[in-house]
């Protein structure tokens, strides 16, 4: 394997998405004004923030939950390539991952309002068909054939982190890293051959530490847990990840799931649904999809189990190490 020239300059730039921050980490040529792959990289997330928000009133997104149902509207392409993924994936787990929560995420208090006990009775309370049964497309339109509040939370940050490598590519800029708070997408090699390397963040609620280190060429990452947005209730502390059965969280799920896919919408979205699955029926699905996840169980004392499905998350992964010091 050839490898590429150390003579670059690491350039490392953020800003402000979804409530959290981007990143992204790359060695170009010297002299290279960041600036405008910045800008960029900006625009290209707040395009998404833009269509595909619940916290935004005026996004693409709560504009389709507004309209009755039954009327076609016409959506952004972004926003129905986003919805019709979410739509293939629901299909495909079963109803596991389910784009049609947001009454749910909006009633226990994961949307831009506190919860509220007589909504998140409603939540519960209502008859619900999935949003891969509901949701129907002809072009750049769509509709929705029966009521429901669409959100996109289990997708939009990866899919943000798909448009950020994209973009850099745009720029002529085919190595990189990028991510938003802990979904990440690698793409080439670093300047010295080598793959890139990514934590496997460990299910503690209370400092930020690893599991295990991943290597990673053109690949996605993406993690979702229970250890980062919750809700008390009751002294019981309840993950934000739903349960399209109740309309409400779910009740013993994994600490983490961590999927490995082409895309990191396509891993976002296979971790919330294996999320809901579970280790047990979400590890079956996973060999059906031919997914590599990695299941971390709580044990006794406060340490966490992996169940490891795909050939990175084997008994003996190739791409994955344990974290120092554990």
């Amino acid at each position: 394997m050839l490898k590429m020239s150390t003579e670059r300059a690491r350039v490392a730039l953020n800003g402000p998405t979804m409530g959290t921050r981007w990143s992204a980490l790359f060695y170009a040529e010297p002299g290279i004004d960041p600036d405008p792959i910045c800008v960029a990289l900006q625009a290209a997330v707040d395009e998404v923030d833009g269509q595909m928000s619940i916290w935004k009133p005026d996004s693409d997104l709560m504009r389709l939950n507004a309209a009755p149902a039954g009327d076609w509207v016409a959506v952004p392409s972004r926003l129905g390539h986003v919805l019709r993924l979410g739509r293939e994936i629901g299909r495909a787990s079963g109803g596991a991952f389910d784009t049609g929560m947001g009454d749910a995420v909006m009633a226990w208090g994961f949307g831009p309002e506190a919860a509220a006990p007589d909504g998140i009775r409603a939540a519960m309370a209502a008859p619900r068909r999935p949003a891969h049964e509901v949701l129907e497309f002809d072009g750049d339109h769509m509709r929705k054939a029966a009521p429901i509040a669409l959100d996109l939370n289990g997708i939009a940050k990866g899919y943000g982190v798909d448009r950020l490598a994209e973009t850099l590519r745009d720029h002529g800029i085919d190595n990189a890293l990028v991510g938003i708070d802990g979904e990440m997408r690698a793409t080439g090699l670093r300047p010295d051959g080598t793959a890139w390397t990514i934590a496997v963040e460990a299910p503690d609620t209370e400092r930020r530490t690893s599991h295990s280190i991943l290597a990673l060429q053109d690949a996605a990452v993406a993690t979702s847990g229970d250890y980062r947005h919750w809700v008390e209730v009751q002294g019981r502390r309840l993950s934000h990840t739903m349960d399209p059965r109740r309309g409400a969280p779910l009740i013993a799920p994994p600490a983490s799931v961590t999927v490995v896919a082409g895309s990191c919408a396509e891993a976002d979205a296979w971790a919330t649904a294996l999320m809901v699955l579970g280790p047990e029926r979400g590890a079956a699905l996973a060999r059906e999809q031919g997914l590599d996840a990695l299941f971390l169980l709580r044990e006794n004392g406060g340490s966490a189990r992996g169940v490891g499905v795909g050939s990175l998350f084997s008994e003996k992964p190739a791409a994955m190490t344990p974290a120092e010091g554990r």
